[in-house]
């Protein structure tokens, strides 16, 4: 498989050279092009059919990347994105992930992964550390990041998270209007679990790390008998928690941030403890078998 790591950093010291009036043109012509099926295919156009309407420009900034306006934050960021050469870490994690797909006899279903680093808005990704990343689409990663020293160790293990979902969503298709809160925690529990079994538990995210044993019992219990909800909003309300679910005009549920992440990577770790099954057959298993077999929720 043909991988395609675009020198973003290059980009971004072009994009923070030019007077502020070209800047939105050149991320959205020059930067995101690129990745111009991706956003189509999630129905984001690269240029608004009206002045001020959603496009790429308007969903990056809802995503959490760096507003391009942001001359000295951005600066700061790229000279540290530079100084930890992340790109060649880009390179090495993605080229570990194609390995293991190579020595697993697994398939992504694209000719060509393109993979995109930006720069993270520090206080929109404030719960996340910093960093997030996307994978939704075979084909395609895209990971923002305002470098800390706490994200940049974990670098490599969300670059893995997020080609997980690549090779996840070439065996299962990603309904969104049908996706329930146990498809979700299902697809988040594996691909954190497939960063654990490339680079350890130790660097993981923020998403399955930060509870104690009392606050991720709550969440098992308060998740438990929502296994069957469906619809993107609903089910987001139970991946994202209460603090996300309000920015979002999503319906808060009694859940602190990224509940559904954790107790996602509890079920996944448990199915596969029980049952002494690896990550690559666990992959290849559909929601119902490995929540019916985890265990998690008959506790």
């Amino acid at each position: 498989m043909k991988l395609r790591i675009e020198n973003t950093i290059e980009q971004y010291d072009k994009l923070f050279s030019m007077v502020e009036e070209e800047r939105e043109n050149y991320f959205r012509y020059s930067m995101m092009k690129q990745f111009e099926e991706m956003w189509n295919t999630i129905s984001v156009p690269l240029v608004a059919k009206q002045p001020n309407g959603y496009d790429v420009v308007m969903a990056t900034q809802m995503l959490g990347y760096l507003n391009v306006m942001e001359t000295e934050t951005g600066k700061i960021a790229l000279e540290n994105l530079k100084e930890n050469q992340t790109l060649q870490t880009a390179y090495n994690a993605l080229s570990n992930c194609l390995n293991f797909i190579q020595e697993n006899n697994m398939n992504i279903n694209a000719n060509e992964l393109k993979f995109g680093l930006y720069i993270a808005d520090p206080k929109k990704l404030e719960l996340q550390k910093g960093y997030c990343g996307f994978g939704g689409i075979p084909g395609f990663i895209q990971v923002s990041i305002y470098p800390n020293p706490y994200n940049i160790p974990r670098f490599p293990a969300v670059i893995a998270h997020e080609f997980h979902h690549n090779i996840r969503f070439s065996y299962f298709e990603w309904d969104h209007g049908n996706v329930t809160v146990g498809d979700y925690l299902i697809i988040e529990g594996l691909a954190e679990s497939f960063a654990k079994e490339l680079y350890g538990e130790d660097v993981l995210g923020p998403w399955v790390t930060s509870f104690d044993n009392e606050d991720l019992e709550y969440s098992i219990e308060v998740i438990k008998d929502s296994l069957d909800i469906k619809g993107f909003a609903e089910v987001s309300s139970y991946m994202f928690g209460d603090t996300i679910a309000k920015e979002q005009g999503y319906q808060p549920v009694g859940l602190s941030p990224f509940a559904g992440y954790a107790v996602g990577y509890q079920a996944v770790q448990s199915f596969m403890k029980e049952n002494n099954i690896g990550i690559r057959e666990a992959t290849l298993l559909s929601t119902d078998e490995i929540l019916s077999n985890c265990r998690l929720f008959s506790k």
